[in-house]
């Protein structure tokens, strides 16, 4: 067994885890005469441009709904559903112009929601509301899909309870000035972040941005907090009056993101694991390939390693549903998975890897067509392992 597939199952184990248009469309014979969510919704499709965000269908079912997003515009755009207070119920990033990209996403209550489209990935997007009708839904509450529920949200735990002290480590370095052990903290504290990142995409009142955005994705008059501004102060800039500020917030950004996860009220169902396992690929294939994530420090590659890290347990978490349905996607999965960790390996020095900025461009063309050929596959799980 490779390491990286070793050290996901040990982990499993041990947890045990501008405007906006749209089309009115009538529901199915089948749908109406339901009152509830149908196993096998309509699609809705929607047409992204730079302006606007056209939807076949502003109502749907509770339940499973079915979202498929093309993007005609010029400009890498997302596309996001919304729930009560802007909770993320799904999304999908890094849809380039011309590419088609599917979200499902279970919608359990009945009411109001709001879809958005979000050219250039900034802003708060082309949005238009989405009804939804019929008695509430509870999925993942018995078999295979409560085990990967369960599953899921103790590593999820489990990833939130070693990034609080790793920044504590971090900061703490920063504070008393010592700019070379928090330079070699920066990229070994984030990587717990990294694996669960859709996760804390999923929170409102922007906790990822507070926590993770880059300089590159600033909006005028945004402020600059997180791991990034930090990055700056220490590889460019040099600690500024208010570095340590700034620390302190990540902090209490990062405590925020884990009290979100212990709470009560917590829940990531089967359908979304699989969503984040795709949005995962999606952070190495945009940024981290490229080199964007971390301009200055150049840690690209321990953020690229822990996003699979976080891909593949979130696979695992769902597997035994996979497997049940479509064995094949599961073995083909397994071998993408191995293809790019031995790529990987090939960067490892010490207990890390070699500076971004070493990896030649054609080597980070073949690190990319591994990527695709694993996110080709990966696309499909969520659409096998969607509760029917």
């Amino acid at each position: 067994m490779y390491p990286f597939a070793a050290a996901t199952a040990a982990l499993l184990a041990g947890i045990s885890l501008t405007s906006c248009t749209a089309k009115e469309s009538t529901p199915s014979a089948d749908e109406s005469a339901s009152g509830t969510g149908s196993s096998a919704p309509a699609e809705v499709t929607v047409e992204a441009t730079d302006t606007e965000c056209t939807l076949s269908g502003t109502e749907g079912a509770t339940g499973a709904n079915t979202f498929v997003i093309t993007n005609n515009g010029s400009k890498v755009t997302e596309f996001y559903v919304y729930g009560e207070g802007d909770r993320v119920m799904g999304e999908v990033e890094n849809v380039s112009p011309g590419l088609q990209r599917k979200l499902i996403v279970q919608l359990t209550q009945p009411g109001t929601y709001q879809t958005a489209c979000k050219p250039g990935m900034i802003g708060d997007g082309i949005r238009n509301d989405f009804t939804v009708s019929g008695e509430e839904v509870k999925v993942d509450t018995e078999g295979k899909f409560k085990e990967a529920s369960d599953n899921y949200k103790r590593y999820v735990g489990s990833q939130t309870d070693a990034l609080v002290p790793a920044v504590e480590a971090f900061i703490a370095a920063i504070k008393s000035g010592d700019i070379e052990a928090a330079k070699a903290q920066y990229p070994t504290s984030r990587v717990y972040y990294e694996r669960i990142e859709p996760v804390a995409e999923s929170f409102p009142n922007d906790l990822d941005p507070r926590i993770d955005l880059r300089e590159a994705d600033l909006e005028e008059g945004q402020p600059w907090t997180g791991f990034h501004r930090l990055e700056k102060d220490l590889w460019v800039d040099g600690l500024k009056p208010d570095t340590n500020a700034i620390a302190d917030q990540l902090l209490a950004d990062v405590k925020e993101l884990t009290d979100g996860v212990k709470a009560p009220d917590f829940t990531v169902d089967s359908t979304q694991i699989a969503g984040g396992a795709q949005g995962l690929l999606d952070e190495i294939s945009i940024s981290k390939i490229s080199g964007e994530e971390d301009i200055f420090s150049h840690t690209d590659l321990w953020d690229f390693n822990a996003n699979l890290e976080g891909s593949q347990t979130a696979v695992a978490s769902v597997r035994p549903i996979l497997d049940e349905r479509n064995p094949d996607l599961g073995k083909r999965v397994d071998d993408r998975f191995k293809e790019v960790e031995a790529l990987l390996l090939k960067y490892r020095e010490g207990d890390g890897f070699v500076t971004y900025d070493k990896v030649t461009e054609p080597e980070r063309q073949e690190l990319s067509r591994a990527i695709d050929a694993l996110s080709k596959e990966v696309s499909q799980v969520q659409g096998v392992i969607a509760p029917q």
